[in-house]
């Protein structure tokens, strides 16, 4: 059996923006960065399953800024109307070591990455990736890990080229999750936006130095660093911790027209008070 095994080494920088503002930072990324192969116009979606403790002990790491933490997680890229047991996912270890993050995964069948994870199961597996599932099963166990957040959104990338291949840019918009149903398939789920729909979050990743031109781009658009997490703001967003911050059902805020894909001379000017209230 071939491994699906995949490991990576990132450093990660985050931004939120107005959705508007965002648009025009990609077309301007987009001269000097590729769209990534699997990022079709109008992105792709993203949806993640997170197991915590009772106690949320992932949550509070994190809040606490600990320089060793992790997260567990299962991961499903696509459109969720068609998810069945065959369908592939990404199980997942995201963990914090100081600045880096490390991010380790298998990729199985839905229905198998439920019986591991959900069931406690052992799984089928090769050799290579029987350290992983081992690891993935006594984490689960010891600390009594259980569903506790889905999140999902609509993500688009660009890649680096030439000399800056180890460089991804992503925005994501329309951030949303929820805190019970926590099958992927079902039907009509009560989403919940966990950041404000006008906003997005600019990620820059990069496997050592980021190039001077992308910092020079966020100091000239003032952008400003933020430390944002999709799974804290779930947390927080359903009351499940008391730093609860945002109420806003997705249904209110409906999806827009995909006029973020124009080029940017055919989108509408935006009036700066617009730009600072969205900031705000």
């Amino acid at each position: 059996m071939a491994s699906r095994l995949h490991a990576f080494n990132r450093f990660e920088l985050k931004y939120l923006v107005p959705v508007e503002q965002a648009a025009e930072i990609r077309d301007e990324l987009a001269e000097r960065m590729d769209r990534d192969l699997h990022s079709p116009v109008g992105g792709y979606g993203v949806w993640s399953l997170y197991y915590d403790t009772p106690q949320l002990r992932f949550y509070w790491e994190k809040i606490e800024g600990l320089k060793f933490r992790r997260k567990l997680r299962i991961r499903h890229y696509g459109n969720l109307e068609q998810v069945t047991d065959d369908s592939p996912v990404c199980v997942e270890i995201k963990q914090r070591v100081n600045r880096v993050t490390q991010k380790r995964r298998i990729t199985l069948p839905y229905g198998v990455a439920r019986r591991l994870c959900d069931g406690r199961e052992m799984v089928d597996h090769s050799a290579k990736e029987s350290a992983f599932i081992q690891e993935v099963l006594e984490l689960i166990v010891r600390l009594n890990l259980k569903p506790t957040a889905i999140t999902g959104y609509q993500r688009e990338a660009l890649v680096g080229r030439e000399a800056d291949t180890g460089l991804r840019v992503t925005f994501d918009r329309r951030v949303r999750g929820r805190d019970r149903d926590f099958h992927f398939g079902i039907q009509t789920p009560e989403n919940r936006f966990t950041i404000p729909p006008h906003l997005s979050v600019m990620e820059i990743k990069v496997n050592e130095r980021t190039p001077h031109w992308i910092t020079d781009l966020a100091a000239r658009r003032n952008l400003n660093l933020v430390r944002i997490s999709k799974y804290v703001q779930s947390i927080e967003a359903f009351g499940l911790a008391p730093r609860s911050v945002f109420h806003i059902n997705e249904a209110d805020c409906p999806p827009s027209t995909p006029t973020e894909e124009q080029p940017r001379q055919q989108r509408p000017a935006q009036h700066d008070a617009s730009l600072k209230v969205g900031a705000q």
